[in-house]
Parts: structure tokens; C-alpha cells; sequence
């Protein structure tokens, strides 16, 4: 059965990434043909209107715009759901991601949008399936994005799906729902699930520490879980659950491909999964952000491929000039500007991408930055402003010294807090009870407590035994340069 409706799905498949890999030979055309449908749809709604766009308008009358230039026109869109705002297509949903100040930004999504994800999942689908592992099973566990206690349930990540594909995907997941009390109940749960499913073959994931933390808590529990599983659980790997350190590949024992972030600080995580599972495809993600998709991984291209016939894609060199993605360089490192279907038009996302390599006549893009100002280890998307507005209201800025928060990546990602010397002198012997405050008024950050609450991430640390050496390099009067500090890239 699920050999047929592998083959059903790779023939459904076909054409999206038949369509992808013509449009990789001729990028320019694919972004030219975007720009003029994006401007044909701007002159019916309210904010093309106010930008004097007509169809004749030139892309560059389209002005560059962050999420706070663009929040007033959401929220009118919020306000008048019926009206045509920033996009003439319905929007079926909004979604939440991290705010600069600690509030959320809320992402609309149309069926345009849905769409460019569901082709991108087609084309990511089908490059495994034609250059991949031999999947006999197609056994998937899709890592979902748990809400615990009292906040409403999230989003299973399928839903970004449409049409057949989201059907068909219902024969190959491992679900587990997608809200619980706690996180200890959030695990418990899917320990249960993946230790039930011997023919897994795939685990779709985003930070590694995801799995690393559930595989330890599967540890940690064993004996509890394999009385819960009783004959659910064969012999054989009973006593490989038993047994002292776990073998993992005998756990799932036909497990082919994990996907999962590899890049920046997932990169050590990663390689903490492979040594878990030896042999096994480890595949890194493209630059999937909340507000489109960016990028895919794709076997012969060895890299990341920007999706060029679903979003526009803008770069913004280091002396502010505007470069579109034909004219990139080999090297250089670029800020990106997005377009979507979803309403969102020259929208400044922040990450950082840099060309590493081309395929076909499409430049690889590589992810070497959240932003300028934007720490991310496992998803929890510390910005600057957050992080400067927490210490204030904690009574921790005062212009003495450097104070401030630097990401430590390892086994047991976590923050550090480092403080001056006249202030470390102040809170002697309070450094913990400092560190718990800390950390419960960074968890007003969603993605911050959800990481916290997944044990992703470790709890803030106060250190006063000095900086690393790194930290005390450069200028450090900028008012807003000190409260977030991310390590160079050669020490990730």
C-alpha cells in the first residue's frame, strides 16, 4: 500500500519539480514575470492605491518597508477583513512570529502563499523521492509546533499544505496533536508515538535540539515507556530500549533521512544527531521563514536554491545597494527583501544570505545571519529591541559598563548574561536569583518560552568571572550596539 502511494506521489509530484527546474535556468524571467503580476494585483487594493501604482509603475515605486513601516496597513487589514487592503485575495489565516519588541508580528496568509508552500514542499518531495534514499515506507514524524497551558492550540506544520498533497500526506505522518498541558506531557506523548512506528523512515524537524532533547527524555524514561507500550513494542527493540547506552538505529531501524537546521548554531547540534544516528542522510533546510519560503535544499545542487518562481528576491548589498538575483556575486553576503502573494511587498525579512555556489543559473544561498540584530538558536528569535527593553525593565541598564545577553551554543544551548565589573560587584551572591528573573522575563517572548518550555534551550546564566575575549573587541558606546552580542561566525 504505501509502496503505491509513494509512486502516486511521486507522479503528482513531477510537474512541480519539472516546472522549478526550468524556471532555475531562466531566474530573471521568473522574478520579471512576479513583479508584473505583484503590480497587477497592488493597483486594486488600498495600499497601492496610496503609492500612486499603475500598471505601468516601475518596481522601484514600490517602497522598501520593515514590518513597523508596514504595521499600520496590517492592521487595517486585521480591522476590515472584507476590504482589500494590501492584497485583493481573501486571507484565510494570520500567523504569528517574534516581534522587535517582544510583541508578535502577524503574517497574513492567502491562498497565493499556501500555494508557494505546498510548492515547495512538492519540489523538496520529489528531489528525495528521484536522487534520495530508497524509501520503502514514506513513514514520516513532521516536527509539529506545540502551545502549552492556556494559549490556543498551534498550527500542525501540514496545514501550510493544499490541495492532494495534503490529503496524501495524512498516509505517511506520525501525528500527536498540537497542544498539551506542559512540555513534559508534549513529550511523553510523542515518545509514545515514535516508539510505536518500527518502519519510520523520516523525521522533519527544525532546530536539532528538538530531537536531542526528546531522545533524552526517552532515556531518561525508558522503563516507564516501554511498561506503557507492553506488546506495542517487539522484543527486539525492547532490549534495544533497555539497553545501556541506546542504540538508536535499532530503535527505528529503517530511518533513512532527518532534516533539520545545519547552518550557524545548529551546526555542532547536528552533529550531535549524526553521531546518534552514523549513516544516516542528514539534510539541512533551506530558509523557511513565516512570512514565505526561501529557499529548498536540493541534492544536484549540492546547496540552497531560492524558490525564484514564487517569491521575488532582493538583496541589499553592504553600501546599501539594491541588487537583484542575477547579479549577485559569488561570496558576498546580502540582506533580503521579500515580495510574497501573501501581501507582504519589498518587505526588508533581515536575514543574511550569502552566495555560495550557482546551479544551473541560479545562485546557492547560504544563511549566515538572523538579521543584524536578531539571536536564534533554536528557533526562539531573540531580537535587540526585546532584549534591550527586558534588561530596562529589569533595572539592568544603566550605562555602566557592558552589560549583555550573548547566545552560547553546545549540547545544552543556553544565554549568558555578562555584566561590568562595578555591577558584578553590586549583586554578589545574588547571581542566581538574578538569572531566574532574567529568564522568566525573557520567556514573554513566545518563541523564546515555547524554546524554554522544550527544553531546547537551558536557563539564563550570570557570569562574573570576565568576558570572552571576543566581547570587549570594538566600540562599545553605541547606546544600542551592547545588549545583544552574537559570537563571529569562526567561533559558532
Amino acid at each position: 500500500m504505501h509502496n503505491f502511494l509513494l509512486r502516486t506521489s511521486k507522479h503528482l509530484l513531477h510537474p512541480a519539480f519539472n516546472s522549478f527546474n526550468h524556471a532555475l535556468h531562466q531566474p530573471e524571467v521568473e522574478q520579471e514575470r512576479l513583479k508584473i503580476k505583484i503590480i497587477q494585483r497592488l493597483i486594486h487594493t488600498h495600499y497601492g492605491q496610496s503609492l500612486g501604482i499603475t500598471k505601468n509603475s516601475p518596481w522601484s515605486a514600490i517602497p522598501i518597508v520593515s514590518y513597523e513601516d508596514f504595521s499600520p496597513w496590517l492592521e487595517q487589514q486585521q480591522t476590515s477583513p472584507t476590504q482589500s487592503i494590501i492584497t485583493n485575495e481573501k486571507i484565510r489565516s494570520w500567523q504569528q512570529t517574534s516581534g522587535s519588541s517582544g510583541a508578535s508580528k502577524q503574517i497574513p496568509y492567502t491562498h497565493g502563499l499556501l500555494t508557494a508552500f505546498t510548492f515547495m514542499f512538492a519540489v523538496w518531495a520529489y528531489d528525495l523521492l528521484h536522487h534520495g534514499p530508497d524509501f520503502r515506507t514514506g513513514k514520516t514524524y513532521a516536527c509539529i509546533s506545540p502551545t502549552f497551558g492556556d494559549r490556543p492550540g498551534g498550527i500542525d506544520d501540514t496545514d501550510y499544505l493544499t490541495g492532494p498533497l495534503r490529503w496524501l500526506s495524512s498516509y505517511f505522518l506520525v501525528r500527536v496533536g498540537n497542544h498539551f498541558s506542559d512540555g513534559d506531557t508534549f513529550r511523553w506523548v510523542l515518545a509514545l508515538a515514535l516508539l510505536q512506528n518500527p518502519d519510520l523512515e523520516i523525521i522533519s524537524l527544525w532546530s536539532p535540539t528538538f530531537l536531542t532533547v526528546q531522545l533524552a527524555f526517552i532515556t531518561q524514561n525508558r522503563h516507564a515507556l516501554i511498561a506503557a507500550l507492553g506488546d506495542r513494542l517487539d522484543d527486539a527493540r525492547r532490549k534495544a530500549l533497555a539497553t545501556e547506552p541506546i542504540n538508536w538505529l535499532k530503535i527505528w531501524p529503517q530511518l533513512k533521512l532527518i532534516s533539520c537546521w545545519n547552518q550557524l548554531f545548529a551546526r555542532e547540534q547536528a552533529g550531535i544527531l549524526q553521531a546518534y544516528f552514523p549513516g544516516i542522510f542528514i539534510q539541512g533546510k533551506g530558509l523557511l521563514a513565516t512570512e514565505a519560503p526561501i529557499t529548498i535544499p536540493l541534492i544536484k545542487a549540492g546547496g540552497f536554491v531560492p524558490l525564484v518562481n514564487q517569491i521575488v528576491l532582493e538583496f541589499m548589498a553592504a553600501d546599501g545597494t539594491i541588487v537583484d538575483l542575477s547579479n549577485l556575486q559569488t561570496g558576498q553576503i546580502y540582506q533580503l527583501i521579500i515580495s510574497t502573494p501573501g501581501g507582504l511587498y519589498r518587505y526588508r525579512l533581515g536575514d543574511r544570505l550569502q552566495v555560495s555556489h550557482w546551479y544551473l543559473k541560479t545562485p546557492c544561498l547560504a544563511l549566515v545571519g538572523r538579521g543584524d540584530r536578531v539571536s536564534d538558536l533554536v528557533g526562539e528569535k531573540l531580537t535587540e529591541e526585546f532584549v534591550d527593553q527586558t534588561l530596562r525593565d529589569l533595572a539592568l541598564v544603566d550605562g555602566d559598563g557592558l552589560r549583555c545577553l550573548v547566545p552560547v551554543p553546545g549540547p545544552q544551548p543556553h544565554y549568558v548574561f555578562y555584566l561590568s565589573p562595578t555591577a558584578m560587584m553590586a549583586i554578589a551572591g545574588e547571581e542566581q536569583t538574578l538569572a531566574q528573573r532574567l529568564d522568566h522575563s525573557l520567556q514573554r517572548s513566545f518563541h523564546y518560552r515555547r524554546a524554554r518550555q522544550l527544553a531546547q534551550l537551558g536557563p539564563v546564566q550570570v557570569r562574573t568571572d570576565g568576558y570572552p575575549h571576543w566581547l570587549t573587541q570594538g566600540r562599545w558606546g553605541d547606546e544600542k550596539g551592547y545588549c545583544l552580542r552574537i559570537p563571529p561566525s569562526n567561533l559558532v
